[in-house]
């Protein structure tokens, strides 16, 4: 078993998606939908430090397709045609994006605490 498959339940998130930096709560346990994709994200970073141009490729992702959805959640300025997900409290990110086309947004499995 891998460690992306000791989190997931019947598809969804097995528990809670908490913020790596602070204890903020970014994610109730059964929201999100695993999504085994690929994603090029900047590396994380601190808002006030500016756009990171370094990029890496990310695999796994929480979908969830409702914004409304998330506990605690900030968004960076458009970005071709999509939004970059940061915590709320702590301004730390990218921990996914939002697709501005599709409504739907992702949350990195590695970029974010389970408990």
């Amino acid at each position: 078993m891998s460690a992306d498959e000791a989190l997931i339940a019947e598809g969804k998130n097995k528990f809670t998606v908490y913020c790596s930096r602070c204890p903020s709560k970014i994610l109730n346990s059964g929201m999100g939908v695993y999504t085994d994709m690929t994603y090029n994200l900047p590396y994380m970073h601190h808002k006030a430090d500016g756009d990171s141009t370094n990029v890496e490729d990310v695999k796994g992702y929480w979908q969830v397709s409702d914004i409304y959805t998330f506990e605690n959640l900030g968004f960076s300025n458009t970005v071709e045609n999509m939004k970059y997900l940061i915590c709320a409290d702590c301004e730390i990110g990218p921990i996914g994006w939002h697709d501005l086309s599709t409504k739907q947004s992702y949350v990195a499995l590695s970029r974010v605490k389970h408990s």
